[in-house]
C-alpha cells in the first residue's frame, strides 16, 4: 500500500505510533501514513473485543505488511490500560527511530450493558483503555514533542460520547473524557508547535459485531483515514477541534450556549418561568478552546453580569 504521492501531503522523516492499529480504523491509520513516508509504530495487544487475550498478534502483521509493501514499521504489544505500557509505546518509537512526531490513540474495547446492571469492573475496564489509555500515551508523548517543538496528537471520541447510547455508559463517558484531553493538550501544547484534535469516526468494523448493517452506507476505515492523516500532517492548521467521519460525511462538532438569561439573583421559581428563555438557542454563542475559551467564557459571562448590575441589560 505504500507509494510516492508525488505533490501530495506526505510524512517523509515523521515518525507515528498508532494504538489499536492491528485491525480496522488502526491498521487503514497506520497503511495510510506508512504508504505517505512515515515510520510507523503498529500497536496492539490482539486482545479480543472486550479486551481478552485472543492469542493472536495483529500488530506484527500489519507491521509486516507494510514493510512488504516497502514501508518502515514496527510492531507493539505493550497495552495502553497502565502507565508502563503507555511508556512502552511511546519508547517503542524513540528506541525504533529516535523520535515521536505523531500520535494517533485508537485502541478502544466495548463491554455492552444497561446502566442499571453495569459492572463496576465493566465501566473501569472501558475507561481504562479509552480515556486513561489516551493519558497514558499522551503523558510520555506531550513532553517529547513539546521539547522538540513539533507535535501531532489525535484521539478518537465516538457519537456516543457526545449524544450518548444505551447499553454503553462505561464507553460514552469514556469518549466524552477524551475531548476535554485534547482540549487541554491543545492549549498546553499550542506554544510549542503541538496540535491535538479529536475524530469521531465510523466504519463497520468488530465493533460493529452483532448489529444489522445491510442497509449501510459504505463505511470502511480507508473512508475515514484520509481525515486522520490530515490532523496528523504538519499543515494541520487546527488544534482542540473535533471533526466527525461518517458515510463519507466529514463534519466539525462544536459545543454551544444559548445566550441565557441574566439577573442578579434567582429563585426556584424564576428559573422555570425563564426556562424557554434560558434553553432559547436562536442567538447561540461559541467559545473555540483555542486561543482561550475557557478565559472568553468567562469574560463574557461577566460583562453580562455586569451590564444587569449597571441596569444596561437582563431582565
Amino acid at each position: 500500500m505504500t507509494g510516492s504521492h508525488e505533490g501530495s501531503i506526505r510524512f517523509d522523516g515523521r515518525v507515528a505510533v498508532v494504538t489499536g492499529a492491528g485491525r480496522g480504523l488502526g491498521r487503514a491509520y497506520a497503511h495510510l501514513l506508512a504508504a505517505r513516508g512515515a515510520k510507523v509504530v503498529v500497536d496492539d495487544t490482539g486482545g479480543g473485543l472486550t479486551g481478552a487475550d485472543s492469542g493472536e498478534n495483529p500488530a506484527a502483521d500489519v507491521a509486516a505488511e507494510i514493510t512488504a509493501a516497502g514501508g518502515e514499521a514496527v510492531s507493539c504489544t505493550a497495552s495502553v490500560t497502565t502507565p508502563e505500557g503507555g511508556r512502552e509505546i511511546v519508547e517503542a518509537a524513540v528506541d525504533a527511530y529516535g523520535r515521536i512526531d505523531v500520535l494517533i490513540h485508537n485502541a478502544g474495547t466495548v463491554r455492552r450493558s444497561p446502566l442499571t446492571t453495569m459492572s463496576y469492573a465493566d465501566f473501569d475496564a472501558v475507561l481504562d483503555v479509552h480515556l486513561r489509555g489516551a493519558f497514558h500515551v499522551v503523558r510520555p508523548a506531550f513532553p517529547l514533542m513539546c521539547d522538540a517543538g513539533y507535535g501531532r496528537i489525535v484521539l478518537t471520541s465516538s457519537i456516543g460520547g457526545i449524544y450518548g447510547n444505551h447499553e454503553v455508559a462505561n464507553y460514552a463517558a469514556a469518549k466524552s473524557g477524551v475531548i476535554g484531553l485534547s482540549n487541554v493538550a491543545a492549549l498546553e501544547g499550542a506554544s510549542h508547535g503541538v496540535r491535538c484534535n479529536v475524530i469521531v469516526p465510523a466504519a463497520v468494523t468488530r465493533m460493529a459485531e452483532g448489529l444489522d448493517v445491510s442497509g449501510y452506507p459504505p463505511m470502511e476505515p480507508d473512508h475515514v483515514a484520509p481525515v486522520v492523516g490530515w490532523l496528523a500532517h504538519e499543515s494541520c492548521s487546527v488544534s482542540g477541534e473535533v471533526f466527525i467521519a461518517l458515510a463519507g460525511r466529514v463534519a466539525r462538532a462544536v459545543t454551544v450556549e444559548s445566550r441565557g438569561a441574566v439577573r442578579s439573583s434567582w429563585t426556584v421559581e424564576e428559573i422555570g418561568a425563564h426556562l424557554e428563555e434560558i434553553r432559547d438557542m436562536s442567538a447561540a454563542v461559541r467559545f473555540p478552546p483555542v486561543p482561550d475559551g475557557h478565559g472568553e467564557h468567562i469574560r463574557h459571562s461577566f460583562a453580562l453580569a455586569r451590564s444587569v448590575s449597571e441596569g444596561v441589560g437582563g431582565h
